[in-house]
């Protein structure tokens, strides 16, 4: 019985684990990588052919952006998630599909310009397509039979609509283990969901840590206190407010606080609300969906029962084209303009900075977390000058941020999750949190909770039923790159050369084990590749 961990080791995003027992491999999650890697990544040990079957935790693109090329490369298994998660997926891959597609598309234009090969995208919409036929959906606190010898279940993590923590039961040759995999852990009382249901007992719980090294605020902030302030702070200059927002979640989140302050007419400026990303309305039509009530909270579904739509409201106006985009920063008038992305490295947010940024009297407001490397995080880090679009934009506005308001539990509140266990687990596993995070948040557990904790790296395989380590995983940090100028930033040609030499390296790691004669043949090929182009080589760098 092994667990393989392959992404968001000792860093945030990508997260994707591998589960082996029996005859049976399986998956929890599948993302896509957001910001610079820390660490290279392991590739998949086994085909997407051979996978049985996948559990998603929730919709967000760093843990479901992955699956319509898991799927373009062979998967053909169930994919075991609740509803919401399905219905959102629908429309976060669909837009994922679009954005490979654009991005493919304007890559393939400048490489025809310069010679270059053509570009082919992760995925596109007939891969999302087939994802989505494979999705079965369960509710919260349902056991279900997945195969023989592994039977499931969904916990409310009450990170985004539909997110989940599975509770796993396996049982491999008469023996059983009881595994937790905690998905994103949400914060407590915030709007819209329930809180975090506890878990209430398991042998081995694999974790996230996204804030396992910091707290938030003891006394829960005022978020409508604070947003009235700066809205009226930035109106009364004459200015925008931008936010930056993640599509899916904390914009509805977002939208149900400026409904309250509307209602309450906390601002004396009657100002318009611009929603720019048709990914962020649709998710919206989502989740304002009558049968979507049995992932709000009490407070929610009071506002229902009154006949209160709790995230839409007078001025607030929808950009679906881009033709409607561009109008937004074409009219004077004070307003709210959110668009994703949340960590602003694509997306409509880039060109609304770019138009806002340099105003002394705007104010541009962070929500949510921001991975280290990202725009984001530059800006609220204080940089004075970024490059947006091509262009060096001067930083004038204020730059803000709405704390305590993440989707994500501190490391009390994690805690708290994984302490509220009737029978403690033996072994925890630690991810999806930086280097600093999960290492803090792995002695944080050994330490207050006295369980045995580990921080695995991409890669890490254990054994489930008796903690032994196969491997450690690829502990070697990524050296960090200085800005390259534009003529000596590695050609496409260059970087898929670059990801075949990462894939020969994982190959020759995976060939231990194998026959002499097959390691020799496996050899001798190498060398006398790099004997044909070794001479090649030399002279091109003697040119230089």
């Amino acid at each position: 019985m092994k667990i393989t961990f392959i992404g968001a080791a000792h860093e945030v995003t990508g997260s994707c684990t591998l589960v082996e027992t029996g005859k049976t491999k399986f998956l929890v999650d599948c993302g896509m990588e957001q910001g610079p890697d820390m660490y290279e990544n392991r590739n998949l040990p086994v085909s997407p052919t051979e996978i049985d079957f996948l559990f998603l935790t929730h919709a967000h693109i760093d843990h479901s952006g992955k699956l319509p090329l898991l799927v373009k490369n062979g998967f053909r298994g169930k994919i075991y998630s609740t509803d919401a998660t399905r219905r959102l997926c629908s429309v976060m891959l669909s837009d994922s599909a679009h954005i490979q597609m654009s991005d493919a598309e304007w890559k393939n234009r400048k490489a025809k310009r310069s010679g270059k090969g053509a570009y082919e995208p992760l995925y596109d919409q007939n891969d999302v397509d087939a994802t989505m036929s494979l999705f079965e959906s369960y509710g919260y606190t349902k056991d279900f039979a997945v195969t023989e010898g592994i039977s499931a279940r969904f916990f409310d993590a009450g990170h985004l609509l539909g997110s989940s923590s599975v509770k796993l039961r396996l049982t491999e040759d008469g023996k059983e283990c009881t595994v937790i995999f905690s998905g994103d852990i949400g914060n407590s009382e915030r709007p819209l969901l329930c809180d975090p249901q506890m878990p209430d007992e398991a042998d081995v719980v694999i974790t996230e840590s996204t804030y396992g090294d910091r707290a938030h605020d003891a006394v829960r902030p005022d978020y409508e206190k604070k947003l009235t302030e700066l809205l009226t702070e930035t109106f009364e200059k004459g200015g925008n407010l931008v936010i930056p927002s993640f599509a899916v979640g904390r914009t509805q989140e977002l939208l149900y606080l400026l409904r309250g302050i509307k209602e309450r007419h906390a601002v004396k400026y009657d100002f318009p609300v611009y929603l720019d990303s048709p990914l962020a309305v649709e998710a919206t039509k989502i989740y304002a969906s009558p049968d979507m009530r049995d992932y709000y909270d009490e407070e929610t579904l009071t506002l229902l029962s009154r006949g209160i739509n709790p995230i839409t409201f007078d001025g607030l106006h929808v950009s679906v084209t881009t033709e409607d985009s561009k109008a937004i920063n074409t009219d004077p008038t004070p307003k709210v303009i959110i668009a994703s992305s949340g960590m602003c490295e694509a997306g409509r947010i880039r060109h609304h900075l770019k138009y806002n940024l340099w105003r002394k009297e705007c104010t541009v407001l962070f929500i949510g977390y921001q991975v280290e490397g990202t725009l984001g995080r530059r800006l609220l880090d204080g940089e004075k000058t970024v490059n947006i679009l091509g262009e060096e934009i001067n930083v004038a506005a204020k730059i803000d941020r709405l704390d305590g308001i993440s989707a994500h539990a501190d490391k009390e509140g994690l805690l708290h999750w994984l302490g509220s266990m009737k029978k403690r687990p033996r072994r925890v596993y630690v991810n999806h949190g930086d280097d600093t995070a999960c290492e803090a948040y792995a002695k944080a557990v050994g330490r207050k909770l006295l369980i045995n904790a580990v921080a695995p790296y991409s890669g890490g395989c254990y054994d489930l039923l008796s903690d032994v380590c196969y491997d450690p995983g690829n502990m070697q940090k990524l050296q960090k790159r200085t800005a390259l100028p534009a003529k000596n930033k590695p050609s496409v040609a260059w970087t898929k050369l670059f990801a075949a030499g990462v894939r020969l390296s994982d190959l020759i790691e995976r060939s231990r084990g194998m026959k002499s004669k097959e390691l020799m043949q496996l050899t001798n090929q190498i060398n006398s590749l790099c004997n044909k182009w070794g001479k090649t080589v030399k002279n091109k760098k003697k040119k230089r």
